[in-house]
């Protein structure tokens, strides 16, 4: 994202090498792992792709009805797809939508076809979803015209600032006025509780609490208006949600039909901090970022949220970490470096010595670790209080660090981050405190090199040494009870003090082993880049 070349922090590259090998060592397991299993959820966004939207009088979507009367009938061992349209051939409906409403009310049929019937049923499926990949490829092609045509933000870090009042249209104003005063990325929080629904709520929203509802009509709407906002300060501004939780390859699959730019999706965040299922998780996650790698869409990862349960100072090492194992599965499943916005966070306690030069040698670590990388800077949090000018400042020196070391996402700290949710004026004075910085020390990436051996250069390297370290004693942990090593250190609470062990957790009743011949259209055109 940025030409300026970050500070040198005389890293050995040698070190650097093993902590790369070791991530893929660690996650490799895991990724076969993704690969053996589905998710209802999974097939639901398959489904998604083909076309079928829309939900029943009582808002349960009817991409949950048929995956749910197709799993009942058949199982989902095969995938969703080859049933389905196995009963569309056979003229148990016209279309999917009406399949869909007649396996809602036990009025259609499912059977695993063999033979001829099995390989044209295959082919009508590709051919259907086929298009849904189009329209993904159209969205993409729709962004890169649209920045060619009105121009990108100017500079970097892009400020990113969240707008949720739980009303879409209530954020839309919001989010236009934050983009007048400087903000090139507008996030949408969603309502709390979200992640934990095993559906996607239907239509636009406007009950949503501390946050508003991720849905497709909400994403069509607040899109259009920051084209209309794009159109009208001449630049382009992205556009943010969150593709986590019980619903991530669906929420994925939608924001890839409604062109949005960036995605809050992370390995671990809906495992630690929603007690989701680590088996879930991971293999919609691999399916979530297969779809974001063809959308053009750049994720966003959560290791700042370590940083709130666990000591910023004595866990640094874990982000790291996490880190590396975030480049790893998301290279794996096609994303590219500049799609890569891995996260870190201004969590030092203040009262800490020397703590804004350690914040330094944090934010320069990840910036020359994932030198290619739009990383996401994010503001303090658990240390601030209800004095809201020491809340100020410290955000300053938060976007200090930002100019310094070249991050290329930055999130707008909120100096009543502890006492309210934002109001609109919170937000200007917040959009000041950055543009004062950043029109006053944007160039200090160019000028500012830590002293060989310094105090800085030298905690980075011991936090890389300790990532290395650790990293070393997940690969070769011998007592996983047979899980992979990574889910083992995952249920030994090793990322943010939290345990959850792979047999527990939400939404496990959701996952199916693979059988031989499973099939998924979707997964296949993703995977072989094809568009027919």
């Amino acid at each position: 994202m940025s030409s300026r070349r970050p500070p040198v922090l005389d890293l050995d590259p040698s070190v650097v090498r093993a902590a790369r090998r070791l991530a893929r060592t660690a996650g490799k397991p895991v990724v076969d792992l993704a690969r053996a299993h589905t998710t209802v959820s999974v097939e639901r966004a398959t489904l998604r792709l083909a076309g079928l939207a829309g939900a029943d009088h009582d808002g349960t979507p009817w991409v949950n009805h048929l995956v749910d009367a197709v799993r009942a009938e058949v199982g989902l061992e095969h995938g969703v797809t080859t049933p389905v349209w196995d009963a569309l051939r056979r003229g148990e409906a016209p279309d999917l939508l009406t399949l869909a409403q007649k396996a809602s009310s036990g009025s259609a049929s499912f059977r695993l076809p063999e033979k001829r019937d099995l390989t044209s049923s295959r082919k009508a499926a590709r051919t259907a979803f086929a298009k849904g990949i189009r329209a993904v490829d159209t969205q993409r092609r729709a962004r890169e015209k649209m920045i060619a045509k009105v121009g990108d933000a100017p500079r970097t870090p892009w400020i990113y600032l969240i707008v949720a009042t739980g009303d879409i249209h209530e954020d839309i104003p919001q989010a236009q006025a934050a983009a007048r005063e400087g903000a090139d990325v507008i996030a949408v929080i969603r309502s709390t509780g979200q992640s934990l629904l095993d559906f996607v709520p239907e239509g636009a929203t406007r009950e949503g609490y501390a946050g508003t509802y991720a849905t497709q009509e909400n994403f069509r709407l607040m899109r259009a208006a920051l084209d209309d906002s794009s159109r009208e300060l001449g630049r382009y501004v992205r556009l943010t949600n969150y593709a986590s939780g019980l619903c991530m390859p669906e929420i994925a699959a939608l924001a890839g039909l409604e062109r949005l730019d960036m995605m809050l999706n992370d390995s671990m965040y809906g495992i630690l901090f929603r007690d989701i299922n680590p088996i879930r998780t991971f293999v919609d996650q691999r399916f979530s970022r297969q779809v974001h790698a063809r959308a053009g869409i750049i994720i966003n990862t959560g290791e700042d949220n370590y940083l709130t349960t666990a000591d910023a100072i004595e866990a640094a090492n874990t982000v790291t970490v996490s880190q590396l194992l975030n480049e790893y599965f998301a290279k794996e499943a096609g994303l590219e470096d500049w799609q890569l916005g891995l996260g870190h966070a201004f969590e030092i306690n203040p009262e800490v010595p020397d703590s804004f030069r350690m914040e330094l040698a944090h934010a320069l670590l990840a910036r020359q670790l994932f030198p290619k990388a739009p990383l996401k800077w994010m503001p303090p949090t658990k240390h601030m209080t209800g004095d809201v000018f020491r809340g100020y400042l410290l955000d300053g020196f938060f976007n200090l660090v930002g100019a310094m070391t070249g991050q290329g996402i930055l999130l707008v700290g909120m100096m009543t981050e502890a006492v309210v949710t934002p109001w609109l004026s919170d937000r200007d004075l917040a959009l000041q405190n950055v543009r004062y910085v950043m029109d006053a020390a944007g160039g200090l990436t160019e000028d500012f090199h830590p002293p060989r051996d310094g105090f800085i250069q030298t905690r980075a390297r011991q936090v890389l040494s300790e990532a290395v370290e650790l990293l070393d004693r997940i690969v070769h942990d011998t007592d996983t009870a047979g899980d992979p090593p990574l889910l083992a250190a995952i249920a030994d609470g090793t990322f943010g003090a939290m345990k959850r062990p792979p047999t527990k957790g939400k939404g496990l009743d959701g996952v199916v082993v693979k059988a031989d011949g499973y099939d998924n259209p979707a997964t296949t055109l993703l995977e072989e880049g094809a568009t027919r």
